[in-house]
């Protein structure tokens, strides 16, 4: 790349973060490292060159690898004075010093950029503006690869998913109801345990997964803690990230140990319900409000409720609590989001449906499959049973 000063009308591109974190900057270079990288994207008409700045001791690996035109040093652009012993700062310098050279006088940043970067870009006499937008609705629509690292990871996902609902079906009971496994009470801690160890083994990583049993499980992000009991229903929600593509996958089953009581069935049987409508409403450019308004009335047709519990509700308040589901890829909550305001969908987004009914004298009911979204519906990548008994 030329150090010629060609000033354009037209603006730059700036984007900094750590690729191993920031999923969006990732995606757009696809290189991963763990210090902080700088992508610029200058006008060079009719078209742009990409500059990847980063640490010397990653650029011949960047060089192999990383999906940009060029890759330099902070010490290929020291400013006037030095770079500053601090590598965020000096890739701020350098960022604005590689602008200046080019004689650009505008760059646009996305809504992560470090505020460092600004600071030093507009020092060096350049405008600075946000396009929050950036890259979001090029994320939205996956590709076919995407679409089929996702498949695989929402594959491994369901197996894991099966795996810890027939564990906690197949334990035995203690006569207070504790269930137990190998003689000692099955607990949440013990099958996210098994579900990490599982995961593990197939090269996933894997966050805290949802085990939540019980009353507690009312709150529907509620993690689940101490021992399971027979007779109760379990939210088993799983949302772990294949190492080696990074795309995840997202499941949420429900499993009952033991007799099923009637009111868990029909919780149950309104979720499965309220699913199938979403599913049923879902196409390129219905909006993911009207999605999760066909879950809402499916949910009331069932005879139970939406929103919040206040302060005076009765503890036997059944209701959806939360948003039909979210957008999912490199990371496991992605726009958009089905729920109010949610915006026309797109062909290829890949999105979470999530129903789910909650009462704070029972537990919760959850089931989640991830979809495709297409011109005439969408594709449900999900083959699991959503059954309550694991048996």
């Amino acid at each position: 790349m030329s150090d010629s000063s060609t000033s354009s009308a037209l603006p730059a591109r700036m984007a900094a973060g750590i690729p191993e974190v920031h999923s969006s900057l990732y995606w757009r270079i696809r290189f991963s490292v763990c210090d902080q990288v700088v992508l610029l994207e200058l006008p060079t008409p009719p078209g742009t060159e990409s500059v990847l700045i980063l640490r010397d001791i990653e650029m011949e690996r960047a060089r192999q690898s990383a999906r940009v035109d060029h890759v330099a040093c902070p010490a290929d652009y020291p400013p006037e004075g030095g770079l500053s012993g601090d590598r965020e700062t000096a890739n701020a310098q350098a960022a604005a010093e590689c602008l200046r050279r080019a004689g650009v006088t505008r760059v646009v940043g996305d809504r992560s950029l470090p505020l460092i970067f600004a600071d030093f870009a507009r020092q060096a006499g350049i405008t600075v503006e946000c396009d929050p937008e950036q890259w979001v609705r090029e994320r939205r629509q996956k590709s076919a690869e995407e679409i089929q690292h996702l498949r695989e990871a929402q594959h491994i996902t369901e197996a894991a998913v099966q795996m810890a609902c027939e564990l906690i079906a197949a334990a035995s009971t203690r006569r207070d109801g504790v269930l137990l496994h190998e003689g000692v009470p099955l607990t949440s801690e013990r099958v996210r345990a098994a579900v990490d160890h599982w995961l593990l083994d197939r090269d996933f990583s894997n966050p805290m997964a949802i085990i939540a049993g019980g009353p507690a499980a009312a709150d529907c992000h509620y993690l689940g803690a101490g021992e399971l009991r027979t007779g109760e229903p379990v939210i088993v929600d799983i949302f772990p990230r294949y190492r080696r593509t990074r795309y995840n996958g997202d499941c949420t089953r429900t499993v009952v140990h033991g007799d099923i009581p009637d009111e868990v069935k029909r919780m149950h049987a309104a979720v499965r319900a309220a699913k199938a409508a979403a599913e049923n409403a879902m196409r390129v450019g219905v909006t993911g409000e009207t999605v999760h308004l066909a879950t809402i009335q499916a949910i009331r047709d069932a005879g139970y409720d939406f929103g919040l519990p206040g302060e005076q509700t009765p503890l036997s308040y059944c209701a959806l609590t939360h948003g039909t589901g979210h957008g999912v890829g490199l990371d496991v909550h992605e726009p958009p989001l089905l729920d109010f305001k949610g915006p026309g969908l797109l062909a290829g987004e890949v999105l979470t449906v999530e129903p789910g009914l909650y009462r704070r004298d029972l537990g919760g009911v959850r089931i989640e499959d991830m979809v495709v979204v297409t011109e005439r519906g969408c594709e449900n990548l999900n083959t699991l049973t959503d059954e309550l008994c694991w048996k």
